[in-house]
């Protein structure tokens, strides 16, 4: 637990604000306005001059007399969340409106995107925190869902599905580690991660962010939160991040095809009693809460339906008041603090002021409320929760409860002593011994489904031909939520594709053909790189309204997805597989492929790569017998999309490999 955050801290702040005079509005003696990077430290800020400005007091004093001394507009203003392109072009929106955070959404980047330009951004925006009445620091977020992917250059490791297929909690710790060191060098002090979603349904787009279906590996995998804020009171240190459980609850397992309007599998709704609801969506929150201390809490687009009859009355998490309050907050003593998903508040039924009002009495503390192409964002979320106050319909207790644990958080992490990005492992992004690390995970989380005449390990004498789709393909292999929001094949990114990996590994002829057309070498062993296309979140769900249309590509179709293999890469498939030596799949996707009897018939090795990320050279280590394969299925691999869903426990199970499957090799 933080050494510094002391519970209770929320009730403390809230009793000594009514003690205190309500007009004691004093301007800190601080040189807040002036400050630069160059200044970041307590004694060049300010005098300590109020007990908000004193290190040496503890948190919980330091939150109450903030409190104290803070406006309506100036609390609500914390509880506010712009997009960094939003406020680009306008600083100084952060200082009018007294904006407590800013974030950057999948692909929204600084015009250079390097280490450099990033953490100038975040402090350049900082600078327009600082310069308010009460130099309240500016909290800055992004998606490192699989390190900081946003960032070109940042080490990209295997997405979780990936990492749940290693069953290696300790390995998630030190790639949250990894991705926290190289997400705060660049200037952001808080994730939008871990997922720690149960993934119940391959056809849902956002699957790979799952650890697996099996909501005991998720809890145990939930030990990335540690790796990305560390032990006890370790936030404020320059490799630690603020973490987000996320996303609260139920996500992965929404009934496919049911509602109305934009419901998807993505976005859908939840049917399930309150006990299987417990065990399989609230389970991996026990953990992130109790033993890891997470710092904050995403809640789900998602709703949930507890009607026997189903569809009878689902609640949108966002107000979901006996589960984000009740269960969250004061059944597990959550005491951080509860952000909005993106503008998810206005799929809230009602008009917009009754949608601000609803969620923020459900429980919900900061929202992330960017204009996206609409006329309201967070100006109006300001003035809307403003009016809602001073009205009646939410309490000015709801306030203070938000305010105090979006402080805390601040102060936690240091950023009123060191508000400028802290850049003494600016130059470890990316670094080699950060790639190691990520290609022992690639290498870990490769499983080895079926192994005919014991084709894999592959000798580093033999030659080798190489096929597929995603053999040479390093966007595809890193997957959504990289340099973009969708991701894209043609992204390039520091690192190695499978390709180079196994050119690397070989010290026979390796002959490289995508399509396999050319002349297969006589004696040469296969190795065809199928898989998916990358994309994410409602464009990735199979057969849901909103999949093939992407809008960061300018509006360009993309392929439907459907679970199946190309017809490309499956008659890469056969003829690899008709005149090679042996014949070895290695599937590259963000959930499992049909893989039909006839042809898995032809192949003598099958491999689940999942999405490897940046260091392809990890599956040719296993390929080659350099490490052995170790990983085990995180999900279930159906035999057809007809099965879906399909878990292990159902009554009728009956996969192509079990959950759990996953052949060994070497030692």
């Amino acid at each position: 637990m933080r050494s510094h955050r002391q519970r209770g801290a929320i009730g403390g702040a809230s009793a000594l604000a009514g003690l205190l005079c309500a007009t004691l509005l004093v301007t800190p003696a601080s040189t807040a306005a002036s400050a630069t990077p160059a200044t970041n430290s307590a004694a060049t800020r300010a005098h300590h001059a109020l007990p908000y400005q004193n290190p040496r007091l503890s948190t919980e004093t330091r939150v109450a007399d903030l409190l104290s001394r803070m406006t309506l507009a100036e609390k609500v203003g914390q509880m506010t969340q712009a997009e960094r392109a939003d406020v680009a072009a306008d600083p100084g929106q952060i200082a009018e409106l007294g904006l407590g955070s800013v974030l950057s959404g999948g692909g929204s980047t600084p015009a250079e995107n390097t280490p450099e330009a990033w953490a100038d951004t975040v402090d350049a925006f900082q600078e327009q925190a600082l310069s308010t009445r009460l130099g309240i620091p500016l909290l800055y977020g992004v998606d490192s869902v699989h390190g900081h992917g946003n960032l070109n250059g940042a080490t990209v490791f295997p997405h979780n599905i990936g990492l749940g297929a290693t069953r290696d909690p300790k390995l998630a710790e030190r790639i949250g580690h990894i991705a926290a060191e190289e997400t705060r060098a660049s200037g952001p002090q808080w994730t939008f991660a871990p997922c720690i979603c149960v993934a119940r349904d391959d056809r849902w787009g956002r699957t790979y962010e799952s650890f697996g279906e099996d909501p005991k590996l998720a809890a145990k995998m939930s030990q990335m939160i540690e790796g990305f804020q560390g032990d006890g009171g370790d936030l404020d240190d320059p490799d630690r991040v603020l973490a987000t459980a996320k996303h609260f609850a139920g996500d992965g397992f929404t009934t496919f095809g049911t509602g109305e309007g934009d419901y998807t599998i993505d976005q859908g709704i939840t049917q399930a009693s309150h006990a299987e609801f417990e065990r399989l969506a609230l389970t991996p929150y026990v953990a992130a809460i109790k033993k890891h201390d997470v710092g904050s809490v995403m809640p789900s687009f998602s709703s949930v339906d507890w009607t026997e009859d189903g569809l009878g009355n689902p609640v949108k998490m966002h107000a979901h008041q006996e589960l984000v309050t009740g269960w969250l907050k004061q059944k597990q003593g959550f005491d951080g603090l509860v952000i909005s998903d993106w503008r998810a508040i206005h799929q809230i039924p009602g008009t917009y002021a009754e949608q601000v009002a609803t969620s923020v009495n459900a429980g919900v503390d900061m929202f992330m409320e960017p204009f996206s192409g609409d006329t309201v964002g967070y100006p109006q979320f300001i003035e809307t929760l403003i009016a809602a106050v001073e009205d009646g319909a939410v309490p000015m207790a709801r306030i203070d409860d938000a305010v105090s644990r979006i402080l805390t958080a601040k102060f936690d992490l240091g950023l009123f002593e060191k508000p400028f990005t802290d850049r003494r492992n600016i130059d470890e992004i990316g670094s080699a011994d950060h790639r190691r690390v990520a290609r022992e995970a690639v290498a870990k989380s490769q499983v080895l489904l079926t192994n005919r005449r014991h084709t894999l390990p592959l000798s580093g004498h033999d030659d080798v031909y190489v096929a597929g789709s995603k053999a040479d393909s390093i966007g595809d292999q890193a997957g959504g939520w990289t340099i973009t929001w969708q991701g894209n094949s043609t992204h390039q990114i520091p690192g190695d594709t499978i390709l180079d990996g196994i050119e690397a590994a070989a010290h026979g002829e390796v002959t490289h053909s995508p399509d396999a057309s050319a002349p297969i070498p006589a004696g040469a062993h296969g190795v065809v790189v199928v898989g998916e296309h990358p994309y994410a979140e409602g464009f990735g769900d199979v057969g849901g309204p909103r999949w093939g249309y992407d809008p960061g590509e300018g509006g360009v179709l993309r392929p439907a997805l459907t679970m199946q293999l190309s017809d490309a890469d499956t008659a890469a498939i056969e003829k690899v597989c008709a005149a090679a030596a042996t014949c070895t799949v290695l599937v590259v996707s963000g959930r499992p492929m049909i893989i039909p009897p006839e042809l898995l018939s032809q192949i003598d090795a099958l491999v689940a790569s999942w999405l490897p990320g940046s260091e392809g050279k990890g599956v040719a280590d296993v390929l080659f017998g350099r490490r052995p394969f170790t990983g085990k299925l995180p999900v279930t691999w159906p035999r057809s999309v007809d099965q879906e869903p399909i878990n292990i426990g159902d009554s009728d199970y009956d996969p192509l490999f079990a959950y759990g499957h996953g052949l060994r090799t070497g030692r």
